[in-house]
């Protein structure tokens, strides 16, 4: 790994990244970083041994740039980076809703770009980075940064068309499921339980599903009918999620969230 690699913006997910690429084996010789406050920079410098540059410094000496900022703050980046920026760098976004098509138009005739939608497990090395390519973006291009990324969990390769949908899913998951764990605590406490110990139930029987759904190989619905005695418990909570429009609430939700992805790629606030 002796290509230079620059994380622009660098908030929470850039240096969740920054980390993963360092366990993964890349020197933090061969690392750049950039933030907006200089005590920010101070401090990934010291905590990584990284270099900490101005945005023009990376654009000029980076071979691969990663961008972290904010989708809004996107258009001030990229007009400060393309001056200094030479075609034959790979961009890689991680913008929600922005398309690589918005790159191509602003950066040199050429640039290869790939989008990227994390998410923020990403924190605790279990994110899901969904990859798609730009115009420009070749098989080494997506090859690079599913390096980049498997440091912080699975990478998964779509074509963009379908990127809205990741985000919705994928991008946005993770605070469906706080939310649920929020709504099933409130119940455990409707129940008489104290709070902090139906916290517990509910985060830990969270954790042992997904890892059944991860390893098992078996379909959800299997795992709830292995749960859903008949006459029982379980059954009658299902009955009531049902009557309460839970599942047709989800997929609402899930459209409203690609929607707004959709949004945010025209340009709409």
């Amino acid at each position: 790994m002796t290509q230079k690699v620059a994380v622009l913006g660098t908030g929470k997910i850039g240096e969740a990244l920054l980390s993963g690429m360092i366990r993964g084996g890349w020197a933090p010789s061969d690392l750049l970083v950039t933030a907006r406050r200089a005590e920010r920079a101070a401090q990934l410098r010291d905590r990584y041994g990284v270099e900490a540059v101005s945005n023009r410094e990376a654009a000029e000496a980076a071979d691969t740039l990663i961008l972290t900022v904010k989708p809004q703050d996107m258009g001030t980046l990229l007009a400060e980076l393309t001056p200094h920026l030479p075609a034959d760098r790979l961009v890689i976004s991680g913008a929600a809703g922005i398309p690589t098509s918005y790159f191509e138009e602003r950066l040199a005739a050429g640039t290869p770009v790939v989008r990227v939608m994390t998410n923020t497990p990403a924190l605790v090395d279990e994110a899901m980075s969904v990859i798609s390519a730009g115009t420009h973006a070749t098989g080494t291009h997506l090859t690079r940064a599913e390096e980049i990324f498997s440091g912080v969990g699975k990478t998964l390769r779509v074509p963009e068309s379908q990127q809205d949908a990741c985000t919705a899913l994928s991008g946005s998951g993770p605070a469906y499921f706080y939310f649920l764990v929020e709504a099933m605590t409130d119940a455990g406490i409707l129940l008489g339980l104290p709070r902090d110990k139906a916290h517990d139930l509910i985060v830990q029987a969270a954790i042992g599903a997904a890892v059944m759904l991860r390893d098992s190989g078996e379909h959800p619905v299997t795992l709830r009918e292995n749960v859903t005695s008949p006459a029982g418990t379980t059954i009658n909570a299902i009955r009531e999620l049902e009557n309460h429009g839970v599942r047709a609430a989800l997929l609402a939700a899930l459209e409203a969230a690609r929607d707004r992805s959709r949004e945010l790629a025209s340009g709409k606030g």
